[in-house]
């Protein structure tokens, strides 16, 4: 499965896809974690070495690899164990997890990242997976990556939001965007829900079967991102449950909670 996972800014997409990519790696899925958003954030949220993040080559030095696999443009590759060892340059490996950056971050006022979004589209459309690999992006905050296509070609996005009408109002414009790429599985995420008229709020202002999981505001979330919580895992609420209905596609059932 190729999952992407977008959202307005701050709306906590990182932190839902670094549970994800954990939980499935968990599972015994080999699982490349594509951090889209030139941060880093996805890659520090999993608790890879800031050093190594740092030094890591970023995807859009991937594209002589690229065009040497797929032979040019409309052309498939399957991450085999000699595509495998050419990668390792881009990736930084945890256990079932192999991490991957799209770009640096550049100085204000210089240039875009189009180069950088186009190699990635690429990377993404000519990976063939094997049964048990996934491929997860976390998409860079906004509606931007969309308009450059970068996450078409994947099984299925989700869409991050939170209890309030603007958020809403982004994760509609998203949806809007990414069906018009033609992207056929759009789901939403509803975070950082505290009570239960939030629950009601993100059910009554998307579309009834397009909500697949609700996650309630987790003060540990904040607690590990400050670095409070030292070598403890801590694995966020609702995460299992969202990976399940992930896998199956299923949206949750409008009484969920109750």
């Amino acid at each position: 499965m190729k999952l992407a996972i977008s959202g307005k800014g701050g709306v906590g997409k990182t932190t839902i896809a670094a549970g994800l990519i954990t939980h499935f790696a968990r599972q015994g899925y080999q699982v490349y974690a594509v951090d889209a958003d030139p941060d880093t954030s996805l890659g520090m949220v999993l608790g890879l070495p800031g050093e190594r993040l740092g030094s890591l080559k970023p995807v859009v030095e991937m594209r002589e690899l690229i065009a040497e696999y797929t032979g040019g443009s409309g052309a498939f590759f399957s991450l085999n164990p000699e595509v495998d060892s050419l990668l390792q340059d881009y990736t930084i490996r945890s256990n079932n997890i192999l991490f991957l950056k799209m770009g640096a971050i550049k100085p204000g006022g210089s240039t875009c990242y189009c180069r950088e979004n186009a190699v990635l589209n690429a990377m993404v459309n000519s990976l063939i997976l094997k049964r048990r690999e996934m491929v997860v992006l976390d998409m860079g905050a906004g509606i931007e990556h969309l308009t450059r296509g970068t996450a078409r070609g994947v099984d299925l996005m989700l869409i991050v939001t939170e209890p309030t009408l603007v958020s809403i109002r982004t994760a509609l414009v998203v949806q809007k965007l990414a069906a018009e790429l033609g992207i056929e599985q759009i789901k939403f995420v509803g975070n950082k829900l505290r009570q239960p008229r939030d629950k009601e709020f993100i059910l009554s202002h998307l579309p009834p079967d397009g909500v697949i999981g609700l996650i309630p505001f987790q003060a540990e979330i904040l607690d590990q991102a400050a670095g409070f919580t030292g070598e403890q895992s801590f694995t966020a609420a609702g995460i299992a449950e969202l990976a399940t209905r992930v896998l199956n596609r299923r949206a949750i059932a409008p009484d969920i909670g109750e």
